[in-house]
């Protein structure tokens, strides 16, 4: 694995902070009734992204997930400009303002998403990796997915046929605890979830998802695993998220103070500490961080804002063109 530098801190840092301000802005900008429709915040679980990241070759490996996908196409690459515009429902957005907040993509930067059926991606993913192994391209696809989309069965139809062939594959379910808001314990006789890759013979463990030196290390073995041709991993990532599962969640099912006590390991100040402990940077060097990430956050805001929303032509654009039918010509 890429060795863990004193840069490589720094820039998880700089990249989690981002990605915990951006969607702290979508919260205010949700409650001001700029971003419509549902709205699934990251909030906690950064650390599975970053340490992702880490063990990732960005030049050819995919990745896709659910519908809490805002920040992931950040990390990927994907202008965070391009991302708020598209969750404002602006032209500018990475699918011109008509995915909205969960259905973020950027074929460019290989991130398919962003999607809305419970588990629906789950199989997709699994086809992104029979592409890469029937073309030959060296890549490897992340398919994520929350505890609560474990227990759909496409997830078996799709282990099953992982394993079969083989596919350049690495599962990773994101365990926070409460689904929509039922826990772990209530939708199964077993907690565990990692254990579902064993009826597959599959290569499968639990991951402190809270840190990411423990995911880069558990990702980077998959996917080298993955890489050479012995198939795909599923990892059960121990995360927490912060927020409810969308803005109106009234998270009903848990107390303030379990909140509070996760907190304690946030996945930000778990780096922050290394980073001083270690005396990467000084506290000055760390508020010069601060800013620039709040510079772009509102840098984001504005062009979303100052953005056109789409053009009515665009519904017609949008849909397969019939060349015998002259009455809605495409412009795009």
């Amino acid at each position: 694995m890429k060795e863990v530098t004193k840069e490589v801190y720094l820039k998880w840092y700089e990249d989690m902070l981002l990605w915990r301000k951006f969607e702290d802005k979508l919260a205010a900008l949700y409650i001001q009734q700029k971003v419509r429709g549902f709205l699934h915040l990251y909030n906690g679980q950064e650390a599975v992204l970053a340490g992702a990241l880490h063990a990732m070759d960005l030049t050819k490996d995919k990745m896709i997930t659910a519908y809490r996908n805002h920040v992931q196409p950040i990390g990927m690459g994907v202008d965070p400009r391009r991302v708020m515009a598209e969750l404002l429902g602006k032209a500018t957005g990475t699918s011109k303002g008509m995915g909205g907040s969960m259905h973020i993509f950027s074929k460019e930067h290989r991130f398919y998403g962003g999607h809305g059926i419970v588990g629906g991606q789950i199989p997709v993913g699994a086809g992104l990796a029979f592409a890469d192994k029937y073309f030959e391209t060296g890549g490897v696809t992340m398919t994520y997915f929350g505890d609560g989309a474990a227990r759909q069965g496409s997830l078996h139809e799709a282990f099953n046929m992982a394993m079969l062939w083989k596919l350049p594959v690495v599962f990773i379910v994101e365990n926070n605890g409460y689904a929509m808001g039922t826990s772990v314990e209530r939708t199964a006789n077993h907690t565990d979830i990692w254990k579902l890759g064993l009826g597959y013979e599959m290569p499968c463990g639990p991951v402190d998802g809270m840190n990411p030196v423990k995911v880069a290390e558990a990702m980077h073995e998959a996917i080298e695993r993955a890489r050479r041709g012995d198939g795909p991993t599923f990892l059960e990532m121990k995360t927490y998220r912060y927020r409810g599962h969308s803005m109106s969640d009234a998270q009903l099912y848990r107390s303030k103070d379990e909140v509070e006590e996760y907190k304690k390991i946030d996945p930000i100040t778990q780096v922050l500490d290394v980073i001083m402990d270690q005396k990467y940077a000084t506290e000055e060097e760390i508020e010069v961080i601060d800013q620039r990430v709040k510079d772009l956050v509102d840098e984001c805001v504005k062009f979303a804002e100052e953005s056109p929303y789409p053009d009515l032509q665009q519904l017609y654009d949008v849909v397969y063109a019939q060349e015998d039918y002259p009455f809605t010509p495409h412009k795009l």
